[in-house]
């Protein structure tokens, strides 16, 4: 039986990298520790196997030594003012997934004819904040009024995402890397990113994260997109980043989302701070995270108060159960965005499109999943 040469530090690496632990790869790998110790090589068959275990592309493991991996757009999380290093292979993974849809989108943009996003790149970081939001708000069709009826956090996540969709962004929100429920995304690495693009710009939600939170990080994230540039954002609305785009762009999806001028005409000073936070959250259909940071920008709230009240509102939040399940179409056109979804759809059905390429772009295997889909998203095929 063939063996392949693979340079111990290379296995070790790979699994590391995974988060796995010996123990727990060794119950399908019996032979991994002596592969680590350079005492015993493994089959091309098994390196293909711990390949896929480890969610490494198999060519790494013949290089010389194992790669530095970037990720491939400008990083600007933030943990104790330092900058992450080491992105997980989810976050990779998901970032590649985007950007090859982003790349696939943009040739059909192109050749449908559609108009370039005038938005993209349409702000800078020294346009005021309050002027910006309420530019932002008119062509999304963000009606305050309007979602302070709405019921539910759900549907007014969904309506704003809808709302973005129209105008012409691909909002894609997933809490796993592609279709792979086993691969879990972590909020507590990223919380999204935006892939700057005047013909396919897109926005990618961990979903992972509280209904709430999604809301302030899809505003976040369109933020910028008006001022044209890629980011990948772990920030949540109490940050103070010292970086100039991330506070820019907290700022604007704050006022986005809960304008000062109104916050200051509802907020009631004399109404327990429990019950504010409660109902300022219904109001506006944000966190109250969100919330707490708006009332301290009315200065309402000291710095300390802030702090003390956040750490008492996440611990709350955090003992708060997460709902599941859901219809399987209507999750996959989420996770991979409605105007891509449905784009992809129309394409592969009219022969422009191959059905491999299809499978591969949207994570289905067959063609009755790909019709389905498309019934799903009114699309007639």
């Amino acid at each position: 039986m063939v063996r392949v040469e693979v340079k111990p530090e290379l296995l070790r690496w790979a699994r590391e990298r995974a988060g796995q632990s010996l123990a727990g790869l060794r119950k399908r790998f019996s032979h991994l520790q002596s592969w680590e110790r350079g005492e015993a090589m493994p089959t091309f068959k098994q390196l293909e196997a711990f390949a896929e275990a480890t969610h490494v592309p198999i060519g790494y493991f013949f290089l010389p030594e194992p790669p530095e991996e970037r990720v491939p757009i400008p990083d600007l999380r933030t943990m104790a003012d330092r900058q992450i290093a080491e992105p997980s292979p989810n976050l990779l993974d998901t970032i590649y997934l985007c950007q090859q849809r982003q790349e696939w989108y943009r040739d059909f943009a192109r050749k449908a004819g559609e108009p370039k996003r005038a938005f993209v790149g349409s702000a800078s970081v020294t346009d005021d904040i309050e002027e910006t939001a309420a530019e932002m708000r008119r062509p999304l069709g963000l009606d305050l009024d309007e979602r302070r009826w709405i019921p539910t956090w759900t549907e007014a996540l969904r309506r704003f995402i809808d709302q973005a969709d129209a105008l012409g962004v691909l909002v894609m929100v997933s809490g796993v890397v592609g279709t792979n429920n086993w691969r879990k995304l972590d909020p507590r690495e990223f919380r999204g990113f935006a892939l700057s693009d005047d013909l396919a710009p897109l926005v990618f939600i961990n979903g992972a994260d509280t209904r709430a939170a999604q809301m302030f990080t899809l505003a976040h994230e369109v933020a910028h997109l008006w001022l044209g540039e890629s980011a990948l954002s772990d920030l949540g609305p109490l940050a103070a980043p010292l970086h100039q785009v991330e506070r820019w762009c907290n700022r604007v999806a704050a006022e986005i989302l809960v304008p000062l001028a109104i916050l200051r005409e509802e907020y009631q000073r004399s109404a327990g701070l429990r019950d504010e936070l409660d109902r300022l959250a219904r109001r506006f259909k944000v966190s109250t995270l969100v919330v707490l940071r708006r009332i301290h920008d009315v200065r309402a709230l000291s710095h300390q108060e802030l702090w003390e009240a956040y750490e008492r509102e996440l611990e709350r939040l955090r003992c708060v159960p997460r709902g599941s399940g859901g219809n399987f179409y209507l999750t996959q056109a989420a996770r991979a965005g409605k105007r891509f979804a449905r784009a992809l759809v129309v394409s592969t059905f009219e022969g422009q499109t191959s059905f491999v390429e299809a499978f591969r772009l949207l994570g289905v295997k067959k063609v009755e999943t790909l019709r389905r889909l498309g019934a799903e998203l009114e699309v007639g095929v």
